[in-house]
């Protein structure tokens, strides 16, 4: 009966896994990169600098201004009623060569609309020099995207490895525990319990339950954050289907070339440099082509404005703009501007120090610890060896339960330092990664 039971309950484990998701690490990154709050920041960063550019683009193109207008003129003796102004004959006689008929007063009602038209023809390099420093800041915006989305892949492989760990930890503590029920078993039935060694042992498998308990709880903590961040219903059962392999390869890796954070500093350089030149350039002249053209209407009544002939006057020509004196604004700024290409030159000398020297530990870190691994299974080995020859002296009354806790400890710590070693390689190589690998953007 109890098999019976046994068989019908490992089916229903086998249907229950069933419907789990099976989520391997290229998966897991995947959904978390797509889910990533600040990779979806650094796209809306890209498509604003672009936005900028054609901001700053406009200032080279033609501007269009238009003005329409109407005005009643109002007597200031009495507010309530308009009247018209009397022009003098002197300034009368210079106007009306201008109007299509003599006017000896402003009409009360007055109509005006004109357009005006300005088009830079050169600046000097205002304009230029300002263009410039926004494709560089759009080239930055991009490199910060890069990496972003580096930092997320890292972040992702992480939170992956880390649940990954966990299972292995409670998969330790298990048999740590599993292993002192054991020779509570064995204890039990030579009929040979003395009281210090059940004491012992009831001592150690309380603790390696509490042990369980602790591993459980963090496997469970690791799985839901994996599932928060990969946007995956927390209540919905997964499967991490990638497991620690049992050897690594060589790293084929060279000297580090190139990383975005040296990008975005040598574009940032740029972008300073090029606003130096364009707010030094604001103290040059600006030369524009102009031109307008005004409409007027004028009449005493103004249902009948539109019914008689109207003024119009246009022009056409160049202006040339000359600051005189600005109390050293344009120096100024083009001033800060140049320090601050000269701040950004220090940091990158010293990215280019601190990501080198990160990048070289991490691949010595990933030799080193691949050297030592073999060292650890072969200690792990001899660990194990040790406790099976222990566990069978104490089967045979020949050591005590103090001895067998012992060496069950030994082997319990080297499962978790070869777990532990395996996650800190993975976790050297996806900083190599990080820090020197090409990432798909």
């Amino acid at each position: 009966m109890r098999n019976f039971l046994t068989v019908v309950l490992c089916g229903l484990i086998g249907i229950t896994n069933s419907f789990a998701m099976d989520l391997s690490l290229d998966d897991a990154v995947k959904k978390i990169v797509e889910q990533s709050n600040d990779l979806k920041t650094a796209e809306a960063n890209v498509k604003k600098a672009r936005a900028q550019l054609s901001a700053v683009n406009a200032n080279r193109w033609m501007s269009i201004d238009g003005t329409v207008s109407y005005m009643n003129l109002i007597d200031p003796v009495h507010p309530t009623s308009s009247q018209g102004v009397k022009i003098p004959s002197d300034i009368g006689a210079i106007l009306n060569k201008s109007l299509p008929m003599p006017l000896s007063e402003i009409p009360d009602n007055i109509f005006s609309a004109g357009v005006q038209i300005t088009q830079p023809i050169y600046t000097f390099g205002k304009i230029g020099n300002a263009v410039d420093a926004v494709h560089d800041a759009i080239d930055m915006s991009k490199s910060a995207k890069d990496l972003t989305l580096r930092e997320v892949r890292y972040a992702a492989a992480n939170l992956y490895w880390t649940a990954k760990m966990a299972d292995g930890a409670v998969m330790a503590n298990q048999k740590n525990l599993d292993n002192a029920r054991a020779a509570r078993k064995k204890l039990t039935a030579a009929g040979r319990a003395n009281r210090s060694n059940l004491i012992k042992i009831e001592s150690d498998i309380a603790t390696k339950e509490i042990n369980l308990s602790d591993a459980e709880f963090n496997r469970d903590t690791a799985y839901r954050m994996l599932k928060i961040m990969a946007g995956i219903d927390t209540d919905e059962e997964i499967v991490l289907i990638d497991d620690f392999p049992d050897s690594f390869e060589e790293l084929n890796v060279g000297k580090l070339q190139s990383n975005p954070e040296w990008d975005i500093y040598q574009k940032q350089i740029k972008m300073y440099e090029s606003n130096a030149s364009s707010k030094r350039a604001g103290g040059y002249p600006t030369l524009a082509a102009v031109g307008s053209y005004s409409y007027y209407a004028l009449s005493n009544d103004v249902g009948h404005m539109f019914e008689k002939e109207g003024s119009q006057s246009a022009y056409l020509g160049l202006a040339l703009q000359v600051p005189l004196f600005n109390g050293g604004l344009h120096s100024a700024n083009a001033t800060i501007e140049a320090m601050n290409a000269e701040s950004a030159r220090q940091e990158l000398d010293k990215s280019k120090k601190l990501k080198t020297e990160e990048y070289n530990t991490a691949v010595n870190k990933y030799k080193h610890l691949c050297d030592n691994l073999d060292k650890l299974n072969e200690a792990h080995n001899l660990a194990q060896k040790a406790y099976d020859v222990s566990a069978n002296r104490f089967a045979a009354g020949q050591t005590s339960a103090v001895e067998l806790s012992d060496v069950a400890g030994a082997l319990y710590q080297m499962d978790m330092a070869v777990l532990n070693a395996k996650y800190n390689i993975l976790m050297a190589k996806e900083s190599v990664k990080k820090l020197g690998e090409k990432n798909d953007k």
